[in-house]
């Protein structure tokens, strides 16, 4: 049916054809530009809400990268403070430590100052004593020289009623010795 028509009349369609379209091309190009001019605003907004998405994302990524960095700076900040913790209660418990050692060294010395002062107390004693036992051995013996040289003699002083008879003929016997 198609090509049962003339050839001329094939051409005109073709040449139409051809025609039509370069015609509808020219006003899709023209109603395009003036579309263009006339753009939806709602495009508009499409095209700047996807450009925000994409602002936003690269800052979310920014953001999550410095979140690492920032938890990594924390991690590392627990593990110092306890690490501190840990020494500062090491420290602490030295401290407890020298402090009982030191009361136990305190104590100590003040009981051996004081045992001290009790053992200086006594020599103290026991020199005044010796002083005195020295004494009466030199007086005793300066009384046993008299009687040996017979400066002294007991027999031909008077008895008293306070001495008795046997101390009183005893050469040697010294008032000193009582």
């Amino acid at each position: 049916m198609f090509l049962d028509l003339p050839k001329e009349q094939l051409l005109y369609i073709a040449g139409a054809f051809l025609i039509g379209w370069i015609l509808s091309a020219i006003q899709a190009r023209l109603s395009s530009s003036v579309q263009a001019k006339k753009r939806d605003p709602r495009d508009d907004r499409i095209r700047s809400l996807e450009a925000e998405a994409r602002i936003a994302r690269s800052d979310v990524a920014k953001l999550n990268e410095r979140d690492e960095v920032q938890q990594k700076a924390l991690n590392d900040a627990h593990a110092g403070i306890e690490k501190r913790d840990n020494v500062i209660t090491h420290q602490q418990e030295r401290i407890e430590t020298l402090t009982a050692d030191l009361k136990a060294s305190v104590k100590k010395t003040r009981e051996l100052r004081a045992e001290l002062s009790e053992r200086a107390t006594e020599n103290m004693r026991s020199e005044a004593k010796i002083r005195e036992v020295e004494t009466e051995l030199e007086v005793a013996q300066a009384s046993t020289d008299m009687l040996a040289t017979g400066v002294l003699d007991y027999s031909l002083a008077p008895q008293g009623d306070d001495e008795p008879a046997s101390e009183a003929n005893d050469p040697n016997y010294s008032k000193t010795a009582s």
